[in-house]
């Protein structure tokens, strides 16, 4: 007598495992979503000489030069951009990158809806041949944090409070 095939009876529907993984990703955190700023009026100019980040005392071709890259960003969504980085290539007199293997170059942090002004401080290898150009100036910020914040009781650095203005 031949025994019957019951195999059948313990395979898994195969809809479970679509219902499964659907409700695996309905539960699971959603991702924070990067978004696109646009980045309008921008300068790059030399940091005044009254400018800490200056750095007088460092004035040989070993030192280091300070720049002061300013513009607007335009947060056109409804919701603030959170940890917002800016990138640009900055390039010299003969159009070679001044800033080696990197185009980022800071982060402005948190960018509310509308119109913001910023500032950032970049370093410059001493004796590089001016003047200094930027080239696709892009500012990119997420939904939700992706870093470590800082508390509201938490000061800006000096240098930071020196470029807010």
């Amino acid at each position: 007598m031949k025994q019957p095939d019951l195999a059948w009876r313990f395979q898994p529907w195969p809809g479970l495992w679509a219902l499964a993984l659907l409700l695996l990703l309905a539960l699971a955190p959603a991702p924070a979503g990067a978004a696109e700023l646009r980045v309008s009026d921008v300068s790059l100019e030399p940091c005044p000489s009254t400018d800490v980040g200056a750095q007088p005392e460092l004035r040989r071709p070993t030192g280091a030069s300070c720049y002061a890259l300013r513009g607007t960003v335009e947060n056109p969504g409804r919701k603030p951009v959170v940890d917002t980085d800016v990138f640009a290539l900055i390039v010299d007199s003969s159009g070679e990158p001044v800033l080696q293997n990197r185009t980022r170059v800071g982060s402005i942090g948190d960018v509310p809806t509308g119109l913001s002004s910023f500032a950032l401080r970049l370093s410059v290898p001493a004796g590089t041949p001016g003047p200094l150009a930027f080239r696709n100036v892009k500012a990119r910020g997420f939904s939700a944090p992706v870093r470590t914040r800082a508390g509201d009781d938490d000061e800006l650095l000096p240098l930071e409070q020196a470029l807010e203005g």
